[in-house]
């Protein structure tokens, strides 16, 4: 009896694989609607305009050699900075926002996997009981001469397979679509992880030029405190008049209330950079190191791959081709939908007999729909992705002036700052003569107190502004590794495969 039923599965499965077997072939052999995607083309410049290279005098700066050298991999190393080395280490593991866009990729490739399930037959199995009774007037009703009022169950076992053939592409471009937005989602994740990485290292240059300025308030200070102590000596002997005095007592006191205001920038800094490593802003603090330095020598490369270096580029064309699929998948509603679908099982009032080869059913077979008219809801549906496309495409061109802006301002920017550093440096040589010279002439009786105050001033400001400025020469150098890419480019982007992957079972563990 079990082996009459196992028969008869078999025949019924036999003939769904001979249908399935002539729609695959039909399937492989069918048409892709719509557009082919060409990826965007743009033409680079010959050299960046900014470039050191491109000026007769590029005095204090210069860029990497060879010309067509990147940056590759962890690009802070070249500041020779072990703590900021280790603080970039920190942050590629513990950044909360990285984490965040990790886990949007993941979504988006579980998403690619979720679109290619439509590839494959759905196969649902079952089990069912039912019991009915019914009208006892159903046969007076009828005029039957049936009594009515009868009881009945029936047990059943059904089994379901239906598949939808890809013959217009619509699964094949959804599950290109989904490829696309998982890669342009990856190059998501580097541009987060670039602008976290860079401003990391902004915070850090910023906390050393912090503590420079600092060190310089801290030295005028206590020059202030001496020159204070000074001059009350000579008014108490009678050397000196009463507005010397007052005047060393404001030159210091203006110094040490800039001194205390500088705690204000470090402190800040400091909490960003805790906030970007992942650890609460509480416990974490950065030794104090006073220190300004020029940048090192940054490989700027050639122009015509800054748009293979840069993901948010890379990311903008990724939406270019996913809005292209989505097109095709689109113009599919256009074309008939064939289903096929088969289901069988047994089934049988008495419990004993389900597995009798007389309790057997099953059905066969094919079924085509087409919508004839549908108020032009699939027209203006291709208008619909044509339009996203052709934003995205501007889009793409929009990210592409970006960059090379980028390039162009940080370069201007960090050569320019070159040279004034140079100006300024001979400034503070300048005024510090200047307060050696007044100070002499102040000793001797010719000059009043006021000038030496003057003098101090001068110094001071010309020492401030240096430093600042070595400070914005270098994380202006940041900014032009971060408008470079970073140490990224495009050949790292995931391949469709690898985003249509299996993830890992640590990559899809719930996180507590």
């Amino acid at each position: 009896m079990m082996k009459n039923s196992k028969m008869q599965f078999r025949q019924m499965f036999a003939t769904w694989q001979v249908v399935y077997a002539g729609v695959l072939c039909a399937m492989l052999a069918g048409c892709n609607v719509g557009p082919k995607y060409h990826p965007p083309t743009e033409t680079a410049p010959a050299a960046f305009k900014e470039s050191p290279t491109q000026f007769k005098e590029a005095e204090g700066w210069t860029v990497a050699q060879p010309q067509d050298a990147v940056l590759r991999g962890k690009w802070w190393e070249i500041y020779n900075e072990p703590e900021l080395n280790a603080l970039e280490e920190q942050l590629n593991i513990n950044n909360q926002n990285i984490q965040q866009y990790f886990e949007n990729f993941m979504e988006a490739r579980a998403l690619v996997r979720e679109a290619r399930a439509q590839y494959f037959p759905t196969v649902s199995v079952g089990a069912g009981y039912t019991r009915s009774q019914t009208s006892s007037n159903v046969g007076f009703a009828t005029g039957s001469g049936q009594t009515g009022g009868k009881q009945s169950q029936l047990f059943s076992l059904p089994a379901e397979v239906s598949w939808e053939p890809d013959l217009w592409g619509k699964v094949r471009n959804t599950v290109h679509a989904g490829q696309y937005n998982a890669q342009l989602s990856a190059a998501d994740l580097e541009n987060e992880r670039l602008t976290e990485q860079t401003s990391l290292a902004e915070y850090f240059f910023e906390i050393r030029g912090q503590d420079a300025l600092q060190q310089i308030l801290d030295e005028t200070v206590n020059a202030d405190k001496k020159a204070v102590e000074s001059e009350q000596a000579r008014y108490d002997t009678g050397v000196d008049d009463q507005i010397s005095l007052v005047e060393a007592q404001t030159t210091l006191a203006s110094a040490q209330s800039a001194a205390i205001n500088l705690g204000i920038a470090r402190a800040q800094y400091e909490n960003a950079i805790a906030m970007l490593v992942g650890k609460q802003a509480s416990s974490f603090t950065i030794p104090v190191e006073p220190k300004t330095s020029a940048p090192p020598p940054i490989p700027i490369g050639l122009p015509s791959q800054l748009l293979e270096r840069r993901p948010d580029v890379a990311a903008a064309e990724r939406s270019m081709a996913a809005a292209n699929a989505q097109i095709g998948v689109a113009y599919a509603a256009y074309y008939p939908v064939l289903t096929l679908s088969a289901n069988g099982g047994v089934e049988s009032s008495a419990i004993k007999n389900l597995l009798d080869s007389s309790s057997r059913f099953w059905t066969v077979g094919p079924s085509v729909s087409e919508t004839v008219y549908d108020g032009g809801l699939r027209r203006a549906t291709v208008n619909q992705y044509i339009a996203t496309y052709n934003a995205n495409l501007a889009g793409y061109r929009q990210s592409v002036l970006n960059a090379f802006q980028q390039v162009e301002d940080a370069l201007a920017e960090v050569r320019i700052l070159s040279q004034q550093i140079l100006r300024e440096q001979e400034a503070v040589n300048s005024s510090r003569t200047f307060l050696k010279l007044e100070q002499v002439r102040y000793e001797t009786g010719i000059d009043p107190y006021i000038d030496v105050v003057t003098a101090q001033t001068t110094l001071l400001s010309n020492q401030q502004t240096l430093a600042n400025l070595q400070i914005q020469e270098m994380t202006a150098s940041i900014l032009l590794i971060e408008a470079l890419g970073g140490g990224w480019d495009r050949s790292q982007l995931p391949t469709p495969a690898q985003v249509t992957a299996k993830p890992t079972k640590a990559e899809t563990t719930i996180q507590r």
